[in-house]
């Protein structure tokens, strides 16, 4: 059966911080993960108005340790001749305030919260895991 017909249900988007803020040279990526926003919190409005126990969330995080991201990192430290950690700390994460790459299982863990019962309170809601790159 459906969330629906289940009385209950989430569904939790993966954009990224890019969704809510842009970056040169990012047209693309970041209209789409714009997009994908306005999508969940259309999304989180039509669901309420059906069953107010299925959900709709994005997570936006800012960059994530995953193989595409260590691919560009290895290609920017190549182009440039700097060494993958100055990729990390001064381009990647110029905008961070703590110039650390997330871990796949922080994400995980916001998403596993949003999947609990309490979720229901935060319908529509984006949640950055930006590492304070917002605070600016």
């Amino acid at each position: 059966p459906g969330m629906y017909d289940a009385s209950w249900g989430r569904v939790i988007n993966i954009a990224s911080v890019h969704g809510l803020v842009a970056s040169p040279f990012k047209s693309a990526y970041v209209a789409a993960k714009h997009g994908l926003i306005g999508l969940t919190k259309t999304i989180a409005l039509e669901a309420a108005a059906r069953c107010p126990d299925v959900t709709a969330h994005a997570v936006c995080p800012s960059y994530v340790r995953t193989p595409l991201v260590e691919a560009q990192i290895a290609d920017q430290a190549h182009v440039h001749g700097i060494p993958a950690a100055e990729v990390v700390s001064g381009v990647l994460l110029e905008a961070n305030a703590v110039k650390r790459l997330i871990e796949p299982e922080v994400v995980a863990e916001a998403v596993a919260f949003l999947c609990g019962p309490s979720a229901w309170t935060m319908t529509g809601s984006v949640l950055p895991l930006d590492a304070g790159w917002l605070a600016h």
